[in-house]
């Protein structure tokens, strides 16, 4: 019972973070820049809608088949389809209750294809680790190719328009008050758990050995090239979509790759941060694309429009998954 309280409180929570980003995106919306964004949407290039609706499918695709790389040395070999389907209805599912949506894809994925459930959870969570090391890497591309790229999201973040005239806050002591604040949410996590200094160590050690287990199980995987030839590939499907949703529109079809890493590391953030990425997603990539100067309304127009792309692609991949399943398994049967 404690268990399922905590469960919702926890989504409420994210639910409600969600929420308070999309008022920070739209509270500075009045009759004008309203008036700007419609016109903006009519004057966008719609015809991009489709290969970037192709993409972020062709990356789920992908997804589903790297999946099944990480199932077959269970002795299982999954249909490429059942697969996807089942990535596409947890992704689905993901969008109502984060997490859930990774056991509902276990679940149907077993239902269909006999494979205990309890194994397919392992394969997820080798998946999400795969996966956060991919992102860090993305991290780690982005600023390197634009070195200057933090100290201006920081200014960005943490420096009001109202005070841009009076001397700002330099990035070393805001830095210093965000490692001040997390030292401080661990603390009170410590003190709440009854936590002592050895049971933090113990939590990063086990951690670690994760990451490090994680590394080790791709090194001996059979298909290892294979696997990160597919890891890749994934991301670079979503750097495209971004690349491509530079072209929608005028103001934007100036922007490149950098600027698609860039879009690619917060997107990834705001998808992590809030249900579906709501609200997170567009506020963050708005932010993002007025550090590069791009004017408030079309950073809006930009960020929302890239988020109902990959929306639309979960809500109709994912509803029509749940219908196609059984109808392919029924079909396949001799």
């Amino acid at each position: 019972m404690k268990k399922n309280i905590r469960t919702i409180l926890q989504y409420l929570l994210f639910l409600g973070l969600g929420i308070f980003f999309a008022w920070l995106s739209l509270k500075n919306l009045d009759q004008e820049k309203t008036e700007q964004i419609k016109m903006a949407f009519r004057n966008a290039r719609h015809w991009l809608a489709i290969p970037v609706f192709l993409i972020l499918i062709g990356s789920h695709w992908v997804r589903a088949i790297r999946w099944r790389l990480l199932i077959e040395p269970l002795g299982y070999t999954p249909s490429r389809a059942n697969s996807f389907f089942a990535v596409m209805i947890g992704y689905l599912v993901n969008m109502g209750v984060p997490r859930l949506g990774e056991i509902v894809k276990c679940t149907v994925l077993a239902r269909y294809e006999k494979i205990p459930a309890d194994k397919l959870i392992g394969t997820i969570i080798l998946e999400r680790m795969i996966d956060a090391l991919t992102l860090l890497l993305v991290f780690g591309t982005t600023l390197l190719l634009q070195p200057q790229l933090y100290s201006q999201i920081i200014e960005a973040f943490f420096s009001s328009n109202e005070v841009q005239t009076e001397k700002k806050v330099s990035t070393l002591l805001v830095t210093l008050i965000i490692v001040a604040a997390i030292a401080l949410l661990i603390g009170l996590w410590m003190l709440i758990r009854k936590k002592t200094i050895h049971d933090l160590l113990v939590l990063f050690r086990k951690v670690y050995l994760s990451v490090m287990q994680g590394i080790s199980t791709i090194r001996h995987l059979k298909k290892r090239g294979l696997f990160l030839v597919y890891t890749f590939l994934i991301w670079g499907f979503y750097l495209a979509g971004g690349y491509i949703g530079f072209m929608a529109f005028q103001e934007t079809e100036l922007y490149g790759v950098k600027e698609a890493f860039t879009i690619l590391s917060a997107g990834s953030i705001g998808m992590i941060a809030s249900p579906g990425g709501i609200g997170a997603y567009a506020y963050l990539i708005e932010k993002t694309m007025q550090l590069y100067g791009l004017n408030y309304t079309i950073a809006l127009a930009f960020g929302w429009i890239l988020w109902l792309a990959q929306t639309t692609v979960i809500l109709l991949g994912g509803i029509l998954s749940f219908g196609a399943l059984p109808y392919f398994n029924k079909k396949a049967k001799p």
